[in-house]
């Protein structure tokens, strides 16, 4: 690995570019009040039931459609299965007009259109979903992604009921577990809007963290509930589990 590589990889936090979320209750529990946008970040479901897969799949969306209206440039894409729900990722701020589609065979093959698509700098995002990434491939992705100053937001699948996604070692900067949460009661009939656990299981230069968060709105933020004072710890407390 060159200098220029070490160098990309090392630069101090406050010399990146940073993505908040917005909520100051979130941004400040990161690194400098946001992501670094030039990183690999990750994120899986905390179990395997579909509607914690969705929550981590709108998760990554939110991030990937706040770029692409910072960039006014489309989003990267690349999955091995065809199962996207059009507007379930349009609530999240994701239209289908700002995001291109690629399906490689498999995942040797996706973890290359990715690092491709980085490099060339198209895409204000790229976003991933595959099951099984190694070490080298993860580095090489966050390599990439410091180079080009492009976030690329890789979906883990969970590959078992009992194999934890994030038990294998990575070099991405952020490593998410997400789960789906009660939404608030309505005075009238009708569902509030969706709320998420967030496990931040870690981060470079920070500790991790949890935190109940209202999902993505139509522009792809978040929002952070007012908590009684009482539920304080029980919504905002320590990672349960650690991550390699």
């Amino acid at each position: 690995m060159g200098i220029d590589a070490l160098r990309a990889i090392t630069t101090p936090l406050a010399d990146f570019r940073i993505m908040p979320f917005g909520p100051e209750a979130l941004d400040a529990r990161l690194a400098s009040g946001g992501m670094r946008a030039g990183a690999l970040h990750e994120a899986t479901a905390l179990t395997c039931s579909l509607v914690d897969d969705a929550a981590a799949t709108l998760f990554l969306a939110g991030i990937a459609a706040r770029e692409a209206r910072l960039a006014s440039a489309p989003v990267l894409w690349v999955s091995c299965r065809n199962d996207l729900y059009a507007p379930g990722l349009e609530q999240a701020g994701l239209g289908s007009a700002d995001v291109i589609h690629a399906h490689p065979s498999d995942d040797a093959a996706l973890l290359g259109v990715v690092e491709d698509a980085v490099r060339d700098g198209t895409p204000a995002a790229v976003f991933a979903e595959a099951s099984k990434v190694s070490m080298v491939a993860t580095r090489r992705l966050q390599l990439a992604a410091a180079e080009a100053d492009i976030p690329v937001l890789l979906l883990r699948r969970h590959r078992g009921r009992d194999r934890d996604p994030l038990a294998d070692p990575s070099a991405a900067w952020t490593r998410w577990r997400v789960a789906s949460a009660p939404s608030e009661r309505l005075g009238v009939a009708g569902v509030g809007r969706p709320r998420w656990l967030v496990e931040l299981a870690r981060q470079r230069g920070g500790e991790g963290f949890s935190l109940i968060v209202e999902g993505c709105d139509a522009t792809g933020r978040l929002a952070v509930p007012a908590v009684p004072r009482h539920r304080t710890a029980e919504t905002a407390g320590s990672v349960r589990r650690a991550a390699a």
